[in-house]
């Protein structure tokens, strides 16, 4: 398949991104393609599959803090909104007639806020286990009190350091058995860079610390309802991130035009695990 290419883009927000596209010039379906936490674009790879390739205008940005993309300044913090209005004038200035996005994990919750806060620019979105995460109950004096000792901490710790390739590589396999070695290597070799001593992953080490404000599946319902377009849940039949059976149909009940599927073999890390699955359900959905 031809290489994707690398490019990046200035946005209102005042970050510059890192994306990958794949080019269809007959086509003006826009895909957009969100990445989850300390994940990158990169990541996104075996899924774009040569008829994916053929049928939409596909890009994959790397989320601020993440991959190539800026981080932010200093005194700055990653709060989520900040990935909404990020997304929005990404997909502003590089989307085409018909717009549609696919979010994985936190990448889910970023375009299910998106489509709930900007509607009517969407064809069709894909959640994969994007619906959030357990919620907590961590008083939020205290959350804020743990939120600015990790921000200190964040800042004054150093990097990992890794040997070489390989020695990433490993540390991927051990967080995701499922992985294979080929694909673990790729993506330490796209998401490290080299520094004195050894290789460090790309991501800000400020995402490591808690946030101040806590995820609330109410607010989230909010945005939910107000999404117009088709929805496809995605799960992975092996994930442990799954949510149980009554907190799914609390957060499922916020959407009024949707359809499921559980790909089997894969964990949470769907694309990595089953990227072919991923993407003949792609095709399906969104064609």
């Amino acid at each position: 398949m031809p290489e994707p290419k690398s490019r990046r883009i200035a946005l209102e927000t005042g970050l510059s991104y890192h994306y990958l596209e794949w080019d269809s010039a007959a086509s003006d379906h826009t895909l957009v393609l969100v990445h989850g936490f300390l994940d990158f674009c990169s990541g996104w790879r075996g899924t774009v599959s040569p008829e994916l390739q053929k049928r939409f205008h596909i890009i994959a940005p790397d989320m601020r803090g993440h991959g190539d993309s800026d981080h932010v300044g200093a005194g700055g913090y990653y709060h989520f909104l900040d990935y909404v209005a990020d997304l929005r004038s990404f997909a502003g200035k590089l989307g085409r007639g018909t717009l549609s996005m696919v979010g994985h994990s936190m990448g889910g919750s970023i375009v299910g806020y998106y489509a709930g806060a900007f509607p009517e620019t969407l064809h069709k979105v894909v959640l994969m286990e994007g619906m959030g995460p357990p919620e907590t109950t961590t008083p939020a004096p205290d959350r804020v009190q743990h939120w600015v000792r990790g921000w200190n901490r964040a800042r004054a710790r150093k990097p990992h350091l890794y040997a070489d390739i390989e020695a990433a590589a490993e540390k991927l396999r051990h967080r995701d058995p499922k992985l294979n070695p080929q694909l673990a290597r790729d993506l330490a070799k796209w998401g490290t860079r080299e520094i004195e001593g050894g290789r460090v992953f790309k991501h800000d080490p400020l995402h490591l610390s808690q946030g101040p404000t806590p995820y609330s599946v109410e607010v989230a319902l909010e945005f939910w309802r107000r999404i117009s377009c088709p929805v496809l849940l995605v799960d992975g039949a092996d994930s442990n991130m799954r949510l149980g059976p009554e907190e799914h149909n609390r957060r499922v009940a916020g959407l009024t035009n949707t359809r499921e599927h559980v790909i089997e073999g894969a964990g949470h890390m769907i694309q990595r695990h089953q990227p072919d699955a991923l993407a003949e359900l792609l095709l399906g959905f969104l064609g």
